[in-house]
């Protein structure tokens, strides 16, 4: 290819950092931008010709992927990065404060003052313990340093010190009922025996003896539904993969959860990260994958530390890799890609643009992933919390699971609870539990507060009143309250909260995170924000306008993002009577 590169030349460190990708192919285009990313603090011209030399990708095209994600810097900018979260949780629980005394001691978000710089950052997922903020230090290795909850002092002390480690393990205030996280701060998470001893590879080692097939009919008989949002039956899914004669098939487990307010996978990364190898490799057995890629969100480095030490140590244990456990012909290896700051990245079919070196827009469909997905071939997209039910259901059984939850909705459900509740965190319970029974597993409001509202599912979720806490906690009875569970988040608000800056949050957040593919969501959420803005400035009626634009949204673009920007909004103005 003959690439027409500008004149600009790589340093010493750049030269280091993508050394071992030349000859690479596009697929590693985002990995080699990290790789400069955390060695230098920021990616150059002359480190993005050497990569686009190594892996002979346009640069007008590499240049489109680098500034496509929040977490890559194209302009310099110091090693050392303070990263704020200003999301929806740790907004209610102080991060303006926390910013403002960066403003005070460091200079103003974004301005280079003493070798640091900090940014306003979407959610860190780590909402349990809000507010929150991720310090990251540049170089050979770059090094992090988790804050949460953080102060402003804490915070100005991050920028003035070397990072002093990725933070410390999740921590359950549930300690009865557990099944998903029966092993979470009880097992050493990067210990393969402590976690053998656990029963840990009791389930692949039945779905050798099983079969393929079998295994499919089991995880289809348990009523497995996809806990991500989308709630497709995840057997129905691995049977249409497993049955397309193209190959190779391929597996990607979604561990990008970018959604405000979610938690959920993180705490399963950190505490049981051999439960998701497992599972991933009972996925892959069932759908005839030899391949699978579990794309991490790029804030999470703990998890990415726990799960890179559970895939060597499982290559080296035969746990990966050729014959897995002695199973002759069956061959399977995991690769992690880090996801850059990107909230639409979760989309499934953006993942696939990602790790094959394109910006991560969402592609149109059909056809679908089970047909055509990652490099055009048969896949299988599952969130980790879906992936890590697979071994319950091998060792119990589909009858004992699916005995456990409702009719529609079988099985244990992970919840994330934050904002002004009492004991945030993620609580485990089976499908039909009442929102007011968990809520109460979390200890409530705080004292001599009283319950305003509840945001289920999120961003692109809706609200609940205090008078609808008897709401049963299934897809099937959300979708008849005309809410949602999307991806489990149950986030409280007392009656001190700033509903309408609230919802602004949620206007800005799909504003910053559309991909910008398509007409309706690039300029539906602008309009948007602009509209709640005047709201809030001057009292304007801007109800007819907001449906408007929110119904062209929900009925035109192209992914889920813009189809559900509204619904939060929509569901505040319908059920709490706000922005009037």
């Amino acid at each position: 290819m003959d690439l027409k590169l500008l004149d600009a030349v790589a340093s010493r460190a750049e030269r280091a950092a993508v050394a071992g990708f030349e000859g690479g192919g596009r697929d590693q285009l985002l990995p080699a931008l990290h790789a400069v990313n955390d060695r230098v603090g920021w990616i150059s011209q002359g480190a993005l010709n050497l990569i686009c030399e190594a892996l002979h990708v346009p640069p007008a095209e590499a240049y489109g992927v680098a500034s496509f994600y929040s977490l890559f810097a194209l302009e310099e900018r110091p090693e050392r990065v303070v990263h704020v979260c200003t999301d929806l949780a740790c907004r209610l629980k102080g991060a303006d404060t926390v910013c403002d005394v960066l403003t005070e001691h460091v200079g103003a978000a974004g301005k280079a003052r003493g070798g640091v710089t900090w940014l306003r950052s979407p959610c860190l997922g780590v909402c349990e313990r809000a507010p929150a903020a991720l310090t990251f230090q540049a170089g050979d290795p770059a090094t992090t340093e988790l804050l949460a909850p953080a102060t402003g002092a804490s915070a100005v002390l991050a920028a003035q010190r070397e990072p002093a480690g990725d933070g410390p393990p999740p921590v359950l205030h549930q300690k009865e009922g557990l099944r998903l996280l029966r092993r979470v701060g009880v097992v050493d998470p990067s210990s393969l025996d402590d976690y053998r001893a656990a029963g840990g590879y009791a389930a692949l080692r039945n779905a050798l003896r099983m079969g393929e097939a079998a295994v499919i009919r089991e995880v289809t008989d348990s009523g497995l539904l996809g806990r991500g949002g989308a709630a497709f039956p995840t057997g129905r899914k691995w049977a249409a993969t497993a049955a397309q004669p193209a190959g190779p098939h391929y597996l990607v487990c979604n561990a990008d959860e970018s959604e405000p307010g979610t938690f959920k996978d993180r705490v399963l990364l950190e505490g049981d990260p051999f439960a998701l190898v497992e599972a991933m490799t009972i996925a892959a057995f069932a759908i005839g994958a030899r391949q699978g890629y579990v794309y991490l969100r790029g804030e999470y480095p703990r998890a990415l530390r726990l799960l890179r030490n559970a895939l060597e140590v499982c290559r080296e244990r035969g746990f990966l890799g050729v014959d897995v456990m002695g199973h002759e012909g069956f061959s399977f290896d995991i690769e992690i890609r880090r996801g850059a700051g990107a909230y639409i990245c979760g989309e499934e079919t953006a993942i696939f643009n990602s790790i094959e070196g394109f910006r991560g827009e969402p592609r149109s469909k059909p056809p679908f992933p089970v047909e055509q997905g990652l490099f055009g071939k048969p896949t299988v997209v599952n969130n980790v919390e879906t992936l890590v039910n697979v071994p319950l259901i091998l060792t119990e059984g589909a009858a004992a699971y699916r005995a456990l939850g409702t009719e529609a909705s079988a099985g244990p459900k992970l919840f994330c609870l934050s904002g002004n509740v009492e004991r945030p965190g993620v609580y485990e319970v089976p499908f039909g539990t009442s929102l007011r029974e968990l809520l109460a597993l979390a200890g409530g409001v705080p004292e001599g507060r009283s319950l305003r509202a509840i945001l289920l599912g999120g961003a692109a979720g809706g609200f609940v009143r205090p008078d609808e806490l008897d709401l049963p906690l299934t897809f099937e009875d959300a979708r008849a309250a005309k809410t949602t569970l999307g991806s489990g988040v149950v986030l409280v608000l007392d009656d001190l909260a700033d509903l309408g800056g609230f919802l602004l949050r949620i206007a800005e957040f799909f504003r910053d995170e559309s991909c910008g593919q398509c007409v309706p969501c690039r300029i539906g959420t602008v309009r948007q924000e602009e509209a709640i803005r005047r709201v809030l400035a001057t009292g304007s009626e801007e109800r007819p306008l907001l449906r408007e634009v929110g119904g062209v949204m929900r009925d035109s673009s192209i992914c889920g993002l813009g189809q559900t920007a509204w619904n939060a909004i929509e569901s505040a103005i319908d059920r709490l009577g706000a922005l009037q």
